[in-house]
């Protein structure tokens, strides 16, 4: 196999794993959401606020550290969780109106 043809085949390889990964983080995200969806309906039914700065702060924490030990930039991670966490307060104020 020649060096082009070799390189296809890796390239190959690697996005059909990314193409699965891809697929484990949409429905891992969908079934976080199912979660939080619960948490969300479940605060407008007892009247609690929308947002919990220090537990987002304790998850950040934590995001971060589970970041280091799997060689993630943690900032990278601090900024996905905090998209999330935003997702998540916008679906509960939803559920508050």
């Amino acid at each position: 196999m020649d060096v082009v043809s070799r390189a296809a085949e890796l390239l190959k390889t690697h996005r059909e794993s990314i193409d699965r990964l891809d697929a484990i983080l949409v429905f891992t995200l969908a079934e976080r959401f199912k979660h939080t969806q619960a948490v969300g309906r479940l605060k407008a039914e007892h009247d609690l606020p929308p947002s919990d700065p220090a537990r987002e702060a304790q998850q950040i924490e934590r995001l971060e550290d589970l970041a280091q030990k799997a060689d993630l930039d943690p900032e990278f991670a601090k900024k996905f969780l905090s998209f999330v966490i935003d997702e998540v307060i916008r679906h509960h104020n939803k559920h508050q109106k």
